[in-house]
Order: C-alpha cells, then sequence, then structure tokens
C-alpha cells in the first residue's frame, strides 16, 4: 500500500481559463500518449477517463501481465496535486490499515485516535488492486468509502468526509458472491482487458525488450483543480438532447427483453458518463456515438457483454454492429485451428487455402467497407477497430501456423 504526490515530472500546466477547453484539451492528449504507450488499451483508456470526469469508479478486469496497474498508476500520477493513495487488498485487510492506524503517542495519552494522513482518507485519486479480494473486515468501509467519500471512525463520531474524486480498480477474476457484488455495484464501468491479441503488437512489444529505451519525455500533465472544476460544473453542463434520452429509454426496453436489467441508479448515472465523454471530446452535447460506453456499464457477467454491445451498436451505429456479427465467423475460424493442432503440414495448409482464407478475405473487405462508410457518416469506428484488431490477430495466426507465411492485416 503506497500513498504518494503526484511528480511535477512536466512543467505546472496553465490553469483552465474557466470553460474547460484547457482540461478537455489536456485529458485528450493524455489519452493519445497512453494510447501511444499501452497497446490494444485505447477503449480502456478513454472508458476509465471519461469515467473519472463523470466522478466514478471503474474496474479493469483481466489476467496478471494486462498492464493493468501500470496503465492505472500512469494515468493517475499524470494529476498534478493530487494525492495518490494505492493498496493491495486481501480477505485479511483491516479497516484501519486503509483509513487510518492507531495513533500509539495519543493513545498512551488515553485517546483512541486514528492517523488519517498518508491513507484513503486523504486521498483525491485511488487505485485499488484486487478489489475482489476485499474481505468483510473492510467491506463496509469501502463500500461507504466508494459510494458516499465517507469513513466511520472506529472510536465513533461523526463520519469522515474523503476528498475522492474517483477509484480506479482492478481484478484478475470476476468479482463473485454476495459480498463483492456489493463493491462491484458501485463500478461504474468495467471493462475486460487481455493478453495482447495482434502479431504485430506483440512483436512490438517483444522488440521493445531488445532496443535501448528512448529517452523519456515530458508527459502531459492536468491540474487536479480543474478536473475537480470539469467533474463539478462542467460535465454537468453538457446537453443531453432528447435523441438520446430516447435511445437510452429504448435500450432499457431492449435488454430487459434479453432478460438484462440495470438499476435505476446505474441508468442515471450512465447519463452522467455520456456528458463526460462528450466533454472529453472538446463537444457542448451527447451524441450517438457517446452511447457506446454503455457496453461497459450495463453488464454483470462477461457473457452478457456481446449481448450489451449488440443492442447498444445496433441502435446507434450500425455499421459496428454489423462488424460485430463478423466477430462469431472469425472466432469460429481460430477455434477450427486450435482443434487442427497436431495435424500435419499439408493437412494444415489445405484448411488454411481452402476455408480459412477465403473466409478471412471476405470478412476483411466487408470489415473496410463498414469502417469507410462509418468515417464518412462521422459515425464511431472504435467497435469495427477492435473487430479488425481481432481479424488480424486470426488472419496472423492462420498464415504463420497454417500457411507458414508471414500475415498480412486489413
Amino acid at each position: 500500500m503506497t500513498t504518494t504526490t503526484a511528480q511535477p515530472t512536466a512543467a505546472q500546466p496553465s490553469a483552465d481559463p474557466g470553460d474547460g477547453s484547457v482540461t478537455s484539451a489536456r485529458l485528450r492528449a493524455i489519452v493519445a500518449e497512453l494510447n501511444a504507450r499501452y497497446l490494444e488499451r485505447a477503449t480502456a483508456v478513454k472508458a476509465i477517463v471519461a469515467c473519472m470526469l463523470a466522478g466514478e469508479h471503474s474496474l479493469l478486469l483481466g489476467p496478471p501481465g494486462t498492464a493493468k496497474s501500470e496503465l492505472a498508476r500512469d494515468l493517475t500520477s499524470r494529476i498534478q496535486d493530487a494525492l495518490l493513495w494505492e493498496v493491495l487488498m486481501s480477505k485479511y485487510t483491516d479497516p484501519k490499515q486503509l483509513f487510518g492506524p492507531i495513533d500509539v503517542a495519543a493513545l498512551m495519552q488515553g485517546r483512541y485516535e486514528q492517523v488519517w494522513d498518508g491513507r484513503a482518507t486523504k486521498a483525491n485519486i485511488a487505485f485499488i488492486d484486487e478489489i475482489g479480494k476485499c474481505g468483510p473486515a473492510a467491506l463496509n468501509g469501502m463500500l461507504a468509502y466508494l459510494n458516499e467519500r465517507l469513513y466511520h471512525p472506529e472510536a465513533g463520531g461523526a463520519p469522515i468526509r474523503c476528498p475522492l474524486l474517483s477509484a480506479i480498480c482492478a481484478s484478475n477474476e470476476l468479482l463473485q458472491g454476495q459480498e463483492s457484488a456489493a463493491i462491484y455495484d458501485r463500478l461504474l464501468v468495467r471493462i475486460e482487458v487481455g493478453y495482447l491479441a495482434d502479431v504485430a503488437n506483440f512483436t512490438t512489444l517483444i522488440r521493445s525488450a531488445t532496443v535501448p529505451a528512448a529517452p523519456p519525455t515530458a508527459p502531459t500533465t492536468v491540474l487536479l483543480g480543474d478536473v475537480e472544476q470539469a467533474v463539478r460544473v462542467h460535465v454537468p453542463r453538457i446537453d443531453v438532447p432528447d435523441p438520446v434520452i430516447d435511445a437510452v429509454c429504448t435500450l432499457r426496453t431492449a435488454l430487459h427483453h434479453e432478460g438484462l436489467i440495470a438499476s435505476d441508479r446505474r441508468w442515471k448515472k450512465s447519463i452522467r458518463l455520456l456528458q463526460a465523454a462528450a466533454f472529453l471530446d472538446g463537444r457542448n452535447a451527447v451524441n450517438s456515438n457517446d452511447m457506446a460506453l454503455l457496453t461497459h456499464v450495463l453488464w454483470d457477467s462477461p457473457a452478457d457483454k456481446l449481448t450489451v454491445e449488440g443492442q447498444v451498436l445496433g441502435l446507434v451505429n450500425p455499421d459496428a454492429k454489423e462488424a460485430l456479427d463478423l466477430l462469431d465467423g472469425i472466432d469460429a475460424i481460430e477455434a477450427e485451428l486450435n482443434k487442427l493442432k497436431g495435424k500435419s503440414r499439408e493437412e494444415l495448409a489445405e484448411w488454411g487455402i481452402k476455408e480459412a482464407n477465403p473466409k478471412l478475405s471476405r470478412s476483411a473487405n466487408k470489415l473496410r467497407e463498414l469502417l469507410k462508410d462509418a468515417t464518412a457518416a462521422g459515425r464511431s469506428t472504435d467497435s469495427i477497430d477492435e473487430v479488425i484488431a481481432r481479424h488480424r490477430a486470426v488472419n496472423g495466426r492462420v498464415m504463420v501456423e497454417a500457411l507458414n507465411m508471414q500475415p498480412t492485416g486489413i
């Protein structure tokens, strides 16, 4: 568990003039820098930053070694003047470790007091690793901390109001069980991250370990006060047009028909997330593209994620929905390839030439068409880009493992 103040690695940025324009521009620059550094994490980066601007908490869910902690630390360290607090949870974590240990000197004088400095009670930004392992002892304190930004002292008395702006949480496993469910509900944005899928990106990662690192450049930073001003003032002022409200209501009905029920509280908070996404893009009104973020809000189990994504994209982005429909075929090709392990080189090559390659070529052509149409119409291409990355990964495996050739991409 550590507590640090964000280091001024770059020149102190100028304060925002009062309209949020400098803040949103700096945050966009931070997003771009993180996207360049963390391969295949663009969706996660944008969603986490938007969640922070909404004053809510996010969860990175994925196996070890997927840069969850590094990404969270990198992002939070760019908020200048913020007190950052980090903890690795376990089922044995004592609440006093989180919020304030007993003041031994005061105890020797007969007073039961806690030391708040350096703990969650003083932090502006939190990174909570292995949040799913939060045990019963710390559960109630953590729930009040995340939801109401309050801590109830061990000795009783008035609750301590905590200056927490947002928490980024991480877990290697899905939060399950009644105790974890309460924590899980406090995390508005939930993002799955996995190992690198694109062969080219994996190659880039491996090569980065064999060449000297380039001299570090000063990262873009943003003032804590400006981010807080955006959360309190600028984001709530973003207009939410009636067509977007209507689309959200339609989406709720569609998900109900699929048996997927989100709480009224989660739906209400999702609107603030859409406003945050618009602010991050430098707009003064929400549009249908922002609704793609709801694919990270309205599911509880990863098994339901594709259903939510299909309903959202079918409503607001037909090009992306059609791209998502191609994903089943791409996944099926990889499943066939896995079944062919141990077959002869000739059998693999025959399958690759006659079955896999024609199917992948057709889906590649369709994805190019969808990408062109979405770009021309000004619609978000994020989901299409993700399917293209998945196609590139599977195509790379087929080229290398079945055809013994260098991979080509869309």
